[in-house]
């Protein structure tokens, strides 16, 4: 028998009321700037004046690594708009902004981008994929039947998540440079090959402990450069079309609705709870101390966007928490960024929309698979703050064993769901082992005291009047303190 006992009453409103996700400040968190609540236009202001720099404006562009690639492909295979995604996305970005006051980032749904691009969907299949996925986070957002994941969710798990996330982003960063490996031959591309990918690497790492330098932007502005000139080298700027651009409905049909769903949006499901809701919302928590991140709100922003923008054309987008320690590491500190990287996607969709793709197909992959690693390799950081009790050496080890245990599975099976499920059966069983250690130190402990209280002749001896002492074996070693009156000793 395990010998587990209920909590009581006082045992359990604590641990319904505790914040579990509490954990220490990561170094370097934004603590001398606390975030103001979204009405306090005032504290806003004077925190983004207080912010004000290049290093904001890089910021705002650390998760283009992630987003040009599914843009560019999803739009060449016609399962999205160009127009309505960089529109939707951008007013996504803006309004996130105002709403959490932090680089709350956009980016695509990635699990959804990869099968509609394996199946080459229809607008009206990737429409009802993203429109499954939002409905139903956004019921559990509203329903607050997320409150059972916050309360519920180990830390060490959501470590993992975050963790195995990274490997993934870090293996996708690296196949996109790889995709342009030549350092000569006749294949070099001059503007996209391992010299530049190593130059901006290292370039990267010169100035990580610097992070007021604008490395992003200066970066992303190069490889604008470089996608400009190769258009006019291929003589492809007569495809650009400037002028007003917009939005059309897509509505799909049951078939396309069901396909949609079943092939890729129950596959993104687990992969948005964790990923974009749970995981973000403790990343956010550290990176800006202080900070209350709801993963109801996050629910709810998620299903919003995705309800209005999926209908009109647009890709579904969510929030990640690779996309917050990508703007983070590069210099995003407040909702300056996103209002900055919001407005330059709308106008460009307004004004440029699916004729734009001529141009940014030539974005060098080696710069973007550089940034996107160098993003994930911040997201992987968070990690090292993975268990409450670090100068409790077992229990740091379990954790650390839990956290393994999730990132590893998610990696080697490339599910979220998976990886979460083993990390919550591994914590599972190390809590269920506590819990039968801790019964059994507390049996052993009172047996110790009742084997104390017990009176000589359990023992085999004589019973004794008080006031006197009988030097018995066995009551020594029970370690027995006896009165002993004075003058009084037998067995001396």
């Amino acid at each position: 028998m395990l010998g587990f006992s209920l909590p009581s009453r006082q045992q359990a409103a604590a641990f319904l009321g505790e914040d579990q996700w509490a954990m220490p400040a990561l170094a370097g968190g934004d603590m001398l700037n606390p975030v103001p609540a979204w009405w306090d236009f005032k504290g806003r202001a004077r925190r983004m004046r207080d912010h004000l720099s290049l290093q904001e404006f890089s910021g705002a562009l650390g998760d283009i690594g992630t987003l040009v690639p599914i843009l560019i492909s999803l739009t060449v295979q016609g399962s999205a708009s160009l127009t309505s995604s960089l529109f939707f996305g951008g007013l996504w970005n803006v309004l996130s902004g105002f709403f959490y006051g932090i680089p709350m980032c956009v980016q695509p749904m990635k699990s959804i981008a990869a099968i509609a691009l394996t199946n080459k969907f229809t607008r009206g299949e990737l429409a009802g994929a993203g429109l499954g996925v939002s409905g139903i986070v956004f019921f559990l957002g509203v329903s607050r039947l997320l409150w059972v994941v916050t309360r519920f969710v180990p830390i060490p798990v959501v470590k993992g998540l975050q963790l195995g996330t990274c490997f993934q982003l870090c293996s996708k960063g690296i196949a996109q440079i790889k995709s342009k490996a030549s350092f000569w031959g006749d294949g070099m591309i001059w503007s996209d090959n391992l010299w530049w990918a190593c130059s901006s690497f290292v370039m990267v790492l010169l100035v990580y402990e610097r992070r007021h330098v604008p490395v992003a932007l200066g970066i992303f502005m190069v490889g604008v450069v470089f996608a400009l000139a190769q258009t006019g080298v291929h003589r492809q700027f007569g495809e650009v079309h400037p002028g007003g651009h917009f939005v059309h409905a897509v509505v799909p049909s049951g078939d396309e609705f069901r396909r949609g769903f079943l092939s890729a949006g129950a596959g993104q499901l687990p992969l948005t709870l964790l990923n974009s809701v749970v995981a973000v919302a403790a990343l956010a928590r550290e990176l800006f101390p202080g900070y209350e991140a709801s993963t109801t709100s996050i629910a709810v922003s998620i299903g919003t966007m995705n309800v209005v923008g999926c209908f009109l054309g647009s890709m579904p987008f969510c929030h990640g928490s690779g996309g917050l320690a990508g703007q983070y590491f590069f210099g995003a500190r407040t909702e300056l960024s996103l209002y900055f990287l919001g407005g330059v996607k709308m106008i460009i969709g307004v004004v440029f929309g699916e004729s734009l793709v001529v141009v940014l197909k030539w974005f060098p992959s080696s710069f973007l698979g550089v940034m996107l690693f160098m993003a994930s390799i911040e997201l992987g950081l968070v990690a090292r703050n993975f268990t409450r009790h670090p100068h409790d050496e077992a229990r740091r080890r379990q954790d650390f064993v839990v956290l393994l245990c999730t990132a590893a599975t998610l990696v080697g099976f490339s599910h979220d769901g998976l990886g979460f499920l083993v990390g919550m059966a591994a914590a599972l069983v190390f809590w269920a082992h506590r819990r039968h250690s801790s019964g059994r130190v507390e049996a052993g402990m009172e047996a110790a005291a009742a084997h104390t209280l017990l009176p000589t002749s359990d023992y085999g001896g004589s019973s004794h009047a008080a006031g006197s002492y009988s030097g018995s074996g066995p009551d020594l070693a029970a370690g027995s303190t006896k009165p002993v009156a004075a003058g009084s000793c037998s067995g001396c």
